[in-house]
């Protein structure tokens, strides 16, 4: 059981949010943001596509069901600190191996509570997400902020080198994590062609910080999925002879990716490619577009979004504090395929000639709702028709 100190979060214009440890002691800085998910803090925790962020939970009781070996989007946690309003430390579940403030105690992560979640929320929303600084070790307030406002951000940044993996590898492990999975992946597609006894298709995964959810996704819909490094040259990814290239989520400011945006031009109209989250971002920059930082970001398990041929809505896993110009894409090339209906950003789009598609929300969940997990099956009908 960790033990409670005097915790305090300084935001970089000076307001400040109290609370107690739950983790391991320390300093750390980073982007504070919030999550609307009521469930889902390990996946959220271990995401790449948080690293350098600081992660505020606006559900009030945070830890209940514990922590387990499973339920993890990457080997480690990637949030720099994690904020709730209670943190539970006895929890209930058959599963946990594991309480929360032991797991980020044990990883070195600091965990704050009894702050005021609700004002702090409040707080980004109207002033925007911003840097700060988390302590446990006694830091004047002064030195905090000072801190906080010394942190040189995430804009023009390139968060992904610290993420990705070093060397290419196989994800065989797809076969036993896949099993919870597959009846979400499958339709008359799955159904007939793919599944894991079944690996129909080669794909070749960018790790910008790829969600392991997705890699296996990838494998219950029929595909031998190859894990290669952010700045792999587009020859040496198509040297390996892939039905399809895959373009992770990651974290960070996409237009600060100047090694890796000339590969990705030259994968376009060579082979089908899906972009998810960063990879929908760099797809959209790639294709000459524009991105844009937004005031707070959508980070959370139930956000709407429609697609507009259909009209039909799905309620969506997101996390980016970046979007691509909606208005910015070439409309000669690129059909604008999903908006958000809070906000009216673009969350998809799909070359009208070309095999390419991407959205900007997570298919995969983990934490989150299951709506779009069909998109893999689209991949792979891409795949299936080259």
């Amino acid at each position: 059981m960790t033990e409670a100190h005097e915790a305090v979060i300084a935001l970089e214009d000076g307001r400040l949010f109290p609370g107690r440890s739950f983790g391991a002691p320390g300093t750390r800085t980073g982007e504070v943001v919030f999550n609307t998910s009521m469930t889902g803090y390990q996946e959220i925790l271990t995401d790449p596509s948080y690293s350098n962020q600081i992660v505020t939970m606006t559900y009030p009781l945070i830890g209940n069901y514990g922590v387990n070996p499973d339920d993890v989007e990457s080997g480690r946690i990637q949030a720099e600190g994690l904020i709730v309003k209670e943190a539970c430390r006895i929890p209930s579940n058959w599963r946990s191996r594991q309480s929360l403030p032991d797991y980020l105690a044990a990883q070195g992560v600091i965990g704050i509570e009894g702050v005021d979640t609700r004002a702090l929320t409040l707080h980004i929303r109207t002033a925007g997400a911003m840097k700060a600084a988390i302590s446990t070790n006694g830091h004047s307030p002064d030195e905090l902020v000072a801190m906080a406002r010394a942190w040189p951000g995430l804009v023009g940044r390139d968060i992904v080198e610290g993420v990705t993996c070093r060397e290419p590898y196989q994800w065989d492990s797809a076969i036993a994590d896949c099993r919870l999975q597959i009846a979400d992946c499958r339709s008359e597609i799955g159904n007939r062609k793919s599944g894991i006894g079944n690996q129909r298709f080669d794909v070749v995964a960018y790790d910008f910080g790829a969600k392991h959810n997705i890699l296996r996704l990838l494998a219950a819909s029929g595909c031998r999925v190859t894990v290669v490094p952010a700045y792999t040259p587009a020859a040496e990814a198509l040297a390996l002879k892939p039905d399809g290239v895959l373009l992770s989520n990651g974290p960070g400011d996409p237009a600060a990716l100047t090694r890796i945006m000339p590969e990705v031009r030259k994968l376009i109209g060579e082979i089908p490619i899906f972009g998810i989250c960063l990879g929908h971002q760099l797809l959209g920059l790639a294709l000459g577009g524009k991105t844009f930082k937004l005031k707070f970001g959508h980070r959370g398990a139930n956000q709407p979004v429609r697609e507009l041929a259909t009209g039909r809505v799905d309620i969506t896993s997101q996390n980016h504090g970046f979007c691509v110009d909606i208005k910015s894409l070439p409309a000669d090339e690129v059909e604008l395929t999903h908006v958000n209906l809070d906000d009216g950003t673009l969350e998809g789009f799909r070359h009208r000639k070309l095999p390419l598609f991407a959205v900007q929300y997570h298919p995969e969940a983990s934490p989150g709702p299951h709506d779009a997990s069909h998109l893999f099956e689209r991949f792979v009908g891409m795949m299936d028709r080259r």
